[in-house]
């Protein structure tokens, strides 16, 4: 039985997580994934960091598919959109906790009856 994605949820919960402790939420946004709508003149080597706070963007809508919000950028509004595949690591600015994602985090085929290797669990250990 093949699963949906987990990136959305584990950036949901660590959102409100980073949130609730008082803290501000950035994403790193890897810039070239298809879909990917970002100002261009703050990407780095193929890559963005985002302010995500609540008192930094406006009409967050954390999905299954995209992460979108509207925020100033050297004083001029931007709405951006990023794809889930897009974000690499959601962590809070003041101390670094929270989340890197690899890219091949749901891309692991579901194990098939009889292949007890595949029927294994996968884990990984999270710092």
């Amino acid at each position: 039985m093949s699963m949906s994605s987990s990136r959305p949820y584990l950036i949901r919960a660590l959102y409100e997580w980073i949130v609730v402790n008082n803290c501000s939420p950035y994403l790193l946004v890897n810039a070239t994934v298809e879909n990917t709508v970002v100002p261009q003149e703050y990407v780095s080597k193929d890559k963005i960091i985002l302010n995500i706070a609540p008192k930094a963007v406006r009409d967050l809508q954390l999905g299954n598919t995209v992460v979108e919000f509207n925020a100033r950028f050297s004083g001029k509004s931007f709405s951006v959109s990023v794809p889930i595949s897009a974000v690499m690591a959601i962590y809070a600015i003041e101390n670094g906790r929270g989340m890197v994602f690899s890219d091949d985090d749901d891309d692991s085929p579901a194990p098939e009856d009889g292949d007890n290797k595949a029927a294994r669990a996968n884990l990984k250990v999270v710092k």
